[in-house]
């Protein structure tokens, strides 16, 4: 019942900072499947509703753990 938001941060409880660069590097939820482009959040299209809520929930995961 997590969100994408807490859902990073759940990853960096359990891993730090290796298993949320490894999500970013070997996962993606791009409904188009498109492995094209990296971006901060991961790979996918950036357009889709799957690469725009990921991109959201680890944006807010960002600002929370920079204002830790």
């Amino acid at each position: 019942w997590k969100n994408k938001k807490e859902t990073w941060q759940l990853a960096f409880e359990l891993g730090g900072q290796p298993l949320v660069d490894l999500i970013v590097r070997e996962t993606h939820t791009c409904y188009i499947g498109s492995r094209d482009r990296l971006h901060e959040w991961g790979y996918g299209c950036g357009e889709c509703p799957a690469c725009l809520l990921r991109k959201k929930g680890y944006l807010a995961y960002q600002v929370e753990k920079n204002r830790a």
